[in-house]
């Protein structure tokens, strides 16, 4: 396996009931959520940004000491971390975009670390059918004013996910004087394994608790670098679409070096031949990472 180029991990979501990533009010008391078009249908989603954020607040759960936010040093750029991936896990696997100003009369300078970690957005599998939770805030109502009605989108069923991981560029490459030793990089990558077994938003929770951590996974090793499973996790039926996963360990089978699918059995009346429960896929990942770099 020490010819590896990347892991990756796409995964399903169930939300019994939630408004998550939130988006722009469309009117003052309507909260949305993110929603893009198909076809003449709306469906919602959570953006790869949100995604990536949730991510790193659970590497910071697990332990992890992350960088800290830092202003430009130019006019106008954009905050940044403190740009050092040999200590900070994030600046690592997340990469990060950073300008110094120049000295006088001379030109500033950019760096940047390309994040080896590729996250999609979290896209549902069922269209938005307009469904809205109705609220009315009573705070004011002491001072004297009147209760103030609102309501939220809310939405129920499957998100697909995926994240891909370069395994031959963490903790290597841009923005390192020297490569980190094989068992840190191992280290690595195994948090964020398990930041997303574990993943959770903060974003729109006090009211709309959601579990948003894998009920179904389809993970491969690879010698290439592509996101085999992304548009081939599909639920049906009250399962998922097998066929479609067995066309891609077919078609890809010289570019797989281990594949592997983990799901709750219980929630699915059909599954892949050699289902795992998640917990015996997600350690299974570790072991193939283990091999990747020890």
């Amino acid at each position: 396996m020490k010819n590896a180029k990347a892991l990756t991990i796409t995964y399903l979501v169930q939300t019994s009931l939630g408004s998550l990533n939130g988006s722009d009010k469309e009117a003052d008391n309507i909260s949305s959520i993110k929603k893009f078009t198909r076809g003449t249908e709306q469906y919602p989603y959570g953006s790869a940004q949100w995604v990536r954020r949730a991510l790193r607040d659970q590497l910071a759960n697990l332990g992890w000491e992350l960088s800290e936010g830092v202003a430009a040093t130019i006019k106008k750029g954009a905050a940044t971390t403190q740009q050092m991936p040999e200590k900070y896990i994030d600046d690592d696997l997340f990469g990060f975009m950073g300008t110094e100003k120049g000295d006088e009369g001379k030109k500033g300078s950019a760096v940047k670390r390309t994040s080896p970690v590729r996250v999609s957005p979290l896209v549902s599998m069922e269209r938005y059918k307009g469904d809205l939770d109705f609220g009315t805030n009573y705070m004011s109502v002491s001072a004297g004013g009147t209760p103030n009605i609102f309501e939220t989108e809310i939405h129920s069923g499957f998100y697909r996910g995926t994240v891909l991981i370069e395994i031959d560029r963490v903790g290597c490459g841009e923005g390192f004087n020297k490569a980190l030793p094989a068992d840190e990089k191992a280290k690595r990558v195994k948090a964020l394994i398990s930041a997303l077994k574990n993943l959770w938003s903060s974003g729109r929770q006090t009211r709309f608790l959601a579990d948003i951590s894998p009920k179904f996974i389809a993970s491969a090793l690879l010698k290439v670098k592509n996101p085999v499973f992304l548009e081939s996790l599909v639920p049906i039926n009250e399962g998922i679409n097998i066929d479609l996963l067995t066309e891609v360990i077919k078609d890809y089978k010289e570019e797989i070096l281990a594949v592997t699918f983990g799901g709750r059995k219980e929630l699915f009346k059909y599954l892949p031949e050699n289902t795992v429960s998640i917990g015996e896929a997600f350690a299974a990942m570790d072991n193939w990472v283990s091999s990747c770099y020890l």
